[in-house]
């Protein structure tokens, strides 16, 4: 070692996360980084690339490379007690894979380091090795060391997720989870083979209380992720995944009658096939698609369509303090190269915290609950990464935007929020109104009843709940035409839906500062879904100036071009 380094041996360092966590820790001045794999060429390669300064996610850490880092070879085949006490590392993270592949000898990376008193962690996502580290534990205390199994998207994350939820609980009966990865970033092979291991084959779940036989890649539930405050994932089908939480919530929570892991791949119709393989598998036409790894890695390139975007939600049901039955959900989106980080943010926490002198208790175990949300959140904010929580009161509903935004109604300007408070309101003040000149923008503004041009024109809303549902009548002086609004429900859950006569658009409300934008998601025409490039767009937003409601609503479309545009003010009477 040099120096008071602190010495981090990465097996598979170079590859598809262990290469993101060299990165996200390249900038610990304090650190040696052994970046370790079975080709030292493959490390060299790595090496030599972190040193090269970049632009973007990819490159965290190579502009500002603090970190002794160095390649070497390791074989986790080969003599393991040689080759660690050759390198002597303070701390072992295993971040190869996949775990479930490791057979019958699974644990001798985790004994190897035991034996010679060196911390282990792994990011592994196999039920079995996962569950059964414990074993170790022993040794471990008696070592004086500890091993962490699982630091990883689940069940570290997802049990910091749930920890926070709990106390808003008297008891917890149900909880599922799910990862829905970008389409356009590229998964690894061993990610591939992990779940190759399992689909068709039965992964045992919790129904009723009891362990019951799930299906791997057929059983299914539908969710939408949706932070507070931000632009939702598209609804998709989560698959049910082997994952470490279906073997840990039971224990964690005594009363709980339901478990759920799941992935949310896309393209959608790319998942659908997976699931029809997986079937094979079931009905024994397939003993299992592992040779096929290989390909559908392949395909899941090729397919690469659909936003950057990526997610991870935590959902947890059952009874609050008071008696009442209370959903809740812990929801996360990652924009753009940035979720392939999160399964290491735990490890790099782990470091940081073991640099100032803060480590775990000794011992062997699974890392749920090793980490508080709070110390994953500190790390989402070197990216665009944005997480919240969402509560769910089945027997108290709030006002409408307030139902949909969740904590993000907290950093609405009060002029936004007395509009939207709820009840019967009258809102009156100024506008001026542009309309379009093409025949098609013409006929729709007159089917919808839109108001004709005009400067400084007077206008009154009237706003009243009607149920779920929020009827606004806008008076635009004598010319009046209305909408409702309700929260979207089952594949447009947490999206604001208006119906102007035969149109329903669906809209995310995204908090922007002082402004709240009203971001186009979808259209129906009498409930036939429509194409999304021929949607009603425009840059529509409300906002607070002067202490005064100000709107700019504008509705237009490649068809038609602009329809109209009405910005101006309002002060609620």
């Amino acid at each position: 070692m040099s120096g008071d380094r602190f010495c981090l041996l990465i097996i598979g360092g170079y590859g598809t996360f262990g290469g993101r966590l060299a990165r996200l820790l390249g900038d610990q001045s304090r650190l040696r980084l052994l970046v370790a794999g079975r080709s030292l060429e493959k490390a060299d390669d790595f090496v030599a690339d972190l040193r090269t300064p970049k632009d973007g996610a990819e490159g965290l850490g190579s502009n500002n490379l603090g970190a002794m880092v160095q390649a070497v070879s390791f074989d986790r085949d080969g003599d393991l007690t040689e080759q660690l006490t050759r390198m002597r590392p303070h701390l072992v993270v295993d971040a190869s894979g996949p775990f479930q592949s490791f057979g019958k000898n699974a644990y001798k990376v985790v004994e190897a380091c035991i034996g010679l008193g060196i911390d282990y962690a792994d990011i592994a996502d196999s039920t079995g090795f996962v569950a059964g580290v414990g074993g170790l534990d022993a040794a471990a205390k008696a070592r004086g060391t500890f091993a962490l199994s699982g630091l990883s998207s689940l069940p570290a994350l997802s049990f910091a997720a749930l920890d926070a939820m709990a106390p808003h609980f008297s008891r917890i009966e149900s909880v599922a989870a799910g990862i829905a990865p970008s389409a356009h970033v590229r998964i690894g092979l061993n990610v591939v083979r992990a779940i190759a291991t399992y689909a068709g084959k039965k992964i045992t779940v919790r129904r009723d209380g009891q362990p019951a036989a799930g299906r791997g890649l057929i059983d299914a539930m539908r969710v939408t992720v949706a932070p507070p405050g931000v632009t939702p994932l598209r609804s998709r089908k989560f698959l049910l995944v082997d994952a470490p939480d279906l073997k840990l919530l039971p224990a964690r929570f005594a009363d709980l009658k339901s478990s759920f892991t799941g992935v949310g791949t896309e393209p959608q119709p790319l998942q659908r096939l997976l699931s029809l393989a997986a079937r094979l598998v079931h009905f024994r036409l397939l003993p299992s698609l592992l040779p096929f790894a290989r390909p559908l890695q392949r395909a899941s390139h090729s397919f690469a369509i659909g936003e950057h975007r990526g997610g991870m939600f935590v959902r947890a049901g059952g009874v609050d303090h008071a008696g009442k039955r209370l959903s809740c959900g812990w929801h996360l989106i990652a924009e753009g190269d940035d979720g392939p980080f999160i399964p290491i943010i735990g490890v790099d926490a782990l470091v940081r915290r073991l640099l100032t002198g803060v480590r775990p208790e000794n011992g062997a175990r699974p890392a749920a609950g090793e980490l508080q949300l709070a110390d994953f959140e500190a790390a989402f904010r070197r990216f665009s990464i944005t997480s919240g929580i969402r509560m769910e009161h089945e027997a108290a509903r709030q006002p409408l935007y307030r139902q949909i935004l969740g904590s993000a109604w907290e950093r609405l300007p009060p002029a936004l929020a007395a509009l939207h408070a709820g009840g019967a309101r009258v809102a009156s003040g100024r506008a001026r109104i542009e309309r379009g000149g093409g025949l098609l923008a013409r006929i729709v503004a007159g089917v919808i009843g839109f108001p004709k041009a005009g400067e400084d024109v007077p206008v009154t809303v009237r706003l009243v709940s009607d149920g779920d549902r929020e009827i606004w009548t806008r008076d635009f002086d004598g010319t009046v035409f209305r909408s409702w609004q309700v929260e979207g429900k089952g594949r447009d859950r947490h999206l604001l839906a208006e119906v102007f006569g035969p149109f329903r658009v669906l809209m995310a409300l995204v908090p922007d500062g002082e402004k709240l934008r009203l971001v186009v998601r979808g259209w129906r025409f009498l409930g036939i879904p429509l194409p999304m490039f021929l949607a009603p767009g425009g840059d529509t937003y409300e906002e607070e100036r002067d202490g005064r409601f100000h709107f700019h609503v504008e509705i237009g479309g490649r068809l038609t071009g602009l329809v109209v545009r009405y910005t101006g003010w309002l002060v609620v009477e």
